[in-house]
């Protein structure tokens, strides 16, 4: 996906989307607050994680523009930065190229404002290489939920989709569709299914049945950086399955923004062109990519810490959700595959969502960040992500504020 947020607060729909909406997707983030339920929830929840004393995340885009431009002032060493200033993708913004390419083993790699025109880029790129503008996909991949149809209005692709279960595609899902495509492209982790990954078999086995079938095979990686503890395998193998790939700067490594598309030079170049076409060509981007070294040096290292603490708060959640006796509720994945995992409870959105906020605005520890989104009659989901604020908090933290929450909502002692 591109651009939960990558929600990419990284967050969510319904209601959701708020606190901790990725700043990503940025059509996504406009369907979110237009479905907001509750008049000013969206503002308590922001004003309640501000100023709250324990959270499980604070992203990037909950912080000032002050804080955020100080960030700038802590670049010395990542960069030279007595070396001239950026002018339409030279300088500062090849070495980053240079050094994503050099990360996820490609030969070469193109930065983009966004991970949706990157995506849209590459994907036109093969079809033309191919002969055909279609694109198999899933039915909870980004392009399809969060990007208003883009790759048939602009890209003049025409997406199908091989499956809408809320897991990846089998390897006889794509070997026996019925149409004929000319590229698969596979969201990894599939954020809108639970940020849920295939095992590295099944995936392997994917990639095998669309190569028998002569189509290409592009990474909706936004969230791939992290994906490596489940995988068991380094970011560059798990590139190397794929004929190109897109990563996200500020899903994981809380960049200001900005994407990255890695694979065969002769395939980048010809993006950087349509890159052009489709006006990313942006005059100077240093501040985006000064803050992307950063994400690289500081947090990328910590993403396996991250997924592994994650995993100690969804059991913690697990527990603390059964002995408040609640009549029915689900961490999905129980194990997480990453570092972000869904929490599904028997009430409707706008109910759990208040029950949320109350319990931030009164106690100041923020559980739930997100927002509530309604996954049928009565039944309502959130995101949990955990990050480096995250790691404070033990099991016995994580049951308590389960206790907090759960005494807030209707029926409840």
């Amino acid at each position: 996906m591109t651009d939960m947020a990558e929600h990419d607060d990284p967050t969510a729909d319904g209601e959701r989307g708020d606190d901790a909406r990725e700043p990503d997707e940025d059509a996504r983030e406009q369907d979110e607050d237009a479905r907001e339920q509750a008049p000013g929830l969206r503002e308590r929840r922001l004003a309640a994680h501000r100023g709250a004393r324990r959270v499980l995340a604070r992203f990037g885009f909950h912080r000032t523009l002050r804080e955020r431009l100080a960030e700038l002032g802590e670049a010395d060493g990542l960069h030279d930065l007595d070396e001239p200033s950026d002018l339409y993708g030279d300088g500062v913004v090849e070495a980053l190229e240079q050094k994503v390419a050099g990360l996820l083993g490609t030969e070469a790699a193109a930065f983009f404002p966004t991970g949706t025109m990157a995506q849209q880029v590459v994907l036109r790129c093969w079809a033309g290489r191919t002969g055909s503008p279609t694109v198999a996909l899933h039915g909870l991949s980004h392009p399809e939920v969060h990007e208003r149809n883009a790759f048939r209005e602009v890209g003049g692709l025409r997406p199908v989709r091989v499956t809408s279960e809320p897991r990846l595609p089998t390897a006889a899902e794509v070997r026996d569709f019925e149409e004929p495509f000319g590229a698969l492209m596979l969201e990894l982790p599939l954020r809108d299914a639970g940020f849920v990954l295939p095992s590295w078999e099944e995936l392997t086995g994917v990639v095998e049945a669309a190569r028998e079938r002569d189509a290409v095979v592009h990474f909706d990686g936004a969230r791939l950086w992290e994906s490596t503890v489940h995988f068991g395998r380094p970011l560059a193998e798990i590139a190397g399955l794929a004929d190109s790939v897109y990563v996200s700067f500020y899903k994981s490594l809380e960049a200001f923004g900005g994407a990255a598309l890695a694979g065969p030079r002769p395939l980048v170049e010809e993006a950087k062109v349509w890159r052009h076409r489709y006006g990313g060509q942006v005059f100077q981007q240093f501040p985006t990519v000064l803050s992307v070294l950063a994400g690289l040096e500081r947090e990328l290292p910590r993403l396996p810490e991250y997924v592994a603490h994650a995993r100690v708060v969804a059991a913690a959640l697990r527990e603390g959700l059964a002995a408040a006796g609640l009549p029915w509720a689900r961490v999905h994945p129980e194990v997480p595959h990453t570092h972000d995992f869904q929490v599904w409870l028997p009430w409707d959105a706008e109910v759990a969502a208040e029950a949320a906020v109350r319990t931030a605005e009164e106690t100041g520890v923020v559980l739930f960040g997100a927002g509530w989104v309604r996954g049928g009659p009565g039944l309502a989901y959130t995101e949990v992500h955990v990050r480096a604020a995250g790691l404070e908090w033990t099991a016995e933290d994580v049951k308590a504020a389960v206790a907090e929450f759960a005494s807030r909502l209707p029926g409840r002692p």
